[in-house]
């Protein structure tokens, strides 16, 4: 049976890298490798064999070195130029329309070292307006540049251009994803790599390793069943058709939809072991639900970060990811010459979770081969149980290798309640604090809050930090679904997690918590997280399942308003981003499904608008 997993009765791939991947290389024997550092020409180089390297962040280590306070600044800027359009792939064999960029999914790698610049110019060739994140980057400096929508930005109108330059402030893994509706779950994503300080040894770095959950219906019907009134099509809107690694799967074309184009056995990734040396493995939760279950069969992983923070390692089996999370895994080449192992990624169906369309779909395949292994052989190793809650790693687990030790009297409180309800004409919505979500795409609320701005609509969930140097959110989930809660412009310590929906105060690790951007909060239960409110700007904190958020579950922070105003240094083509959106909504309608009761029309921007952004 294990040899026929999935269907799988060959490795031989029915389909071309072209019309699975575009132009990606991902999951190919062709995918780069890393080094330790990035050249001035972008060229991987070892620290170790590469005598006239200087390191890019000086004598900075993980054990010296405060990341949120001691940034170097290389002098070196790295460019990118992203386009994004539409595109007919087949991932896991079955053809769907999708948005990519520069014609390949997963989309191109960033890449560069602790204290560069990257500046990245975005082409929208859509019809709709679009923009982009940088998941885990703190932004200091940069509040224009984190890519949100109606928050830091107008969207990128449909024709338009727009420059995000920013600095790699943190190190580690990560990825960027659209962060215009649920757009990301169409293609819209890639990973982010960032080079810095290792307080491990590997021999090899192999780079990302994507795990999506995977739908082959297009977003924009997706999220229209999900916040509709028809409350028989929301779970099943919602529950992924497959599961991916690093762009690539196989599906049982038995279980495709009339009408689907399907082939079967698409074609697998496949990475490269080998024997007696270690390998660092990237793993990235780049999906739109699910929480991932990941194992190399009959490997152990050692863990030695998590988000962008190295943590001191512990050895396991499998690891779980909520979307967004990601862990830096060591694993060790005990295969034999001319052997092959499944490497697996398995979607989470127990307490909390959404489930999947098709339970024989539920996991991604990939192999891993060793020097003299077979292409076509299918491998016969022996996987580890999944646990099944939507549920990631304890947080006693996760202990970070440089000790910060939080305020224990932050200077705000704000208790966050998630709830889910229906309204009267029968939507079903996310509220925090009994308040889902609206967003203004022409009326961004940094932009107000460069002008002097206090007052903003309920519904914009604004939570006003003042100039206070600490915040602590207790985050209440009242709700049976987990989620996973994501935070702009910083790490949080995470001080307690815990069934129930009170906390009693206790901290755990009160010394050195577990630092992430995103943590998941289980069923009927709490998480408490605190920042040290440093950043000034609008920083989104929100549900990561991209339906979720899309119907509400989303919050913003204004922080240090003062410094904020202070701040003469908007570029220009902030104003001219919006100038554009707004020009091309006089000729275009854009619906507006997401965060919201029923289709919003976004009309010509209002006079207060026109005021606030001509000063």
């Amino acid at each position: 049976m294990v040899a026929i997993i999935n269907g799988i009765t060959t490795l031989f791939a029915a389909l071309p890298q072209l019309e699975t991947n575009g132009d990606s290389r991902l999951g190919t024997s062709d995918a780069p490798q890393l080094g330790d550092c990035v050249g001035v020409e972008g060229n991987a180089l070892s620290l170790n064999s590469d005598a006239d390297t200087t390191i890019p962040w000086g004598d900075r280590t993980v054990n010296n070195s405060n990341q949120y306070q001691d940034t170097p600044n290389t002098g070196e800027t790295r460019y990118y130029d992203f386009t994004l359009s539409y595109a007919k792939l087949s991932p896991d064999g079955v053809e769907r329309d999708m948005i990519v960029v520069n014609d390949m999914f997963p989309g191109p790698t960033i890449e560069a070292n602790w204290g560069d610049w990257i500046e990245v110019t975005v082409k929208n060739n859509l019809d709709e307006g679009t923009s982009l994140h940088w998941h885990g980057l703190l932004q200091k400096t940069t509040p224009w540049a984190d890519g949100v929508p109606g928050v830091t930005q107008c969207p990128i109108a449909p024709g338009a251009s727009y420059v995000y330059r920013f600095q790699a402030d943190l190190y580690g893994s990560s990825w960027w994803h659209s962060h215009y509706s649920a757009q990301y779950s169409a293609g819209a994503v890639g990973p982010m790599i960032i080079h810095g300080p290792k307080q491990y040894t590997r021999d090899i770095d192999l780079g990302p390793v994507l795990l999506t959950d995977w739908y082959h219906r297009d977003y924009i019907s997706i999220v229209e069943d999900i916040v509709g009134t028809d409350t028989a099509k929301v779970i099943p809107a919602a529950q992924p058709d497959n599961a991916l690694i690093n762009g690539k799967n196989n599906f049982d074309c038995e279980f495709a939809d009339p009408g689907q184009k399907c082939i079967s056995n698409s074609g697998l990734s496949k990475f490269n072991f080998n024997e007696g040396r270690s390998h660092i493995l990237r793993v990235i939760n780049s999906g739109s639900d699910a929480v991932m279950y990941f194992s190399i069969d009959e490997h152990e992983l050692e863990v030695v970060s998590v988000d962008f923070v190295p943590i001191m390692p512990y050895k396991t089996n499998v690891i779980a990811l909520g979307v967004g999370q990601r862990m830096d895994v060591i694993v060790e080449g005990i295969g034999k010459e001319g052997s092959n192992y499944w490497m697996r990624s398995h979607m989470a169906q127990g307490a909390g979770c959404t489930g999947v369309a098709h339970p024989e779909n539920d996991q991604a395949l990939a192999v891993v081969f060793y020097d003299g292994a077979l292409p076509t052989s299918v491998p016969t190793s022996k996987g580890y149980e999944f646990p099944d809650p939507c549920i990631e790693a304890s947080i006693s687990e996760t202990e970070p290798v440089y000790q910060i030790t939080p305020d224990t009297n932050p200077a705000t409180t704000f208790e966050l309640n998630i709830g889910l309800r229906q309204t009267e004409a029968g939507n079903l919505e996310w509220p925090v604090n009994d308040s889902s979500f609206r967003v203004d795409f022409s009326d961004p609320v940094l932009l107000g809050a460069y002008n002097g701005r206090v007052d903003y609509p309920e519904n914009w969930n604004v939570y006003n930090e003042y100039d206070n140097k600490t915040t602590r959110f207790v985050v209440i989930n009242n709700t049976p679904s987990s989620h996973p809660m994501h935070m702009h412009g910083h790490n949080f310590f995470v001080l307690a997690t815990g069934d129930g929906l009170s906390w009693d105060g206790e901290i755990s690790r009160p010394s050195n918590p577990t630092r992430r951007d995103t943590q998941i909060v289980a069923p009927f239960s709490f998480i408490v997280v605190q920042i040290e409110a440093n950043n000034p700007g609008i920083w989104g904190f929100h549900c990561h399942i991209a339906w979720h958020v899309s119907a509400g579950l989303y919050i913003q922070t204004l922080e240090q308003r003062s410094e904020i105003m202070a701040n003469k240094e908007i570029p220009v083509q902030f104003e001219q981003t919006c100038d554009a959106w707004n020009e091309w909504t006089k000729t275009h309608e854009v619906i507006q499904i997401d965060s919201g009761l029923r289709m919003m029309h976004i009309r010509e921007r209002s006079e207060y608008y026109n005021s606030l952004l001509r000063g």
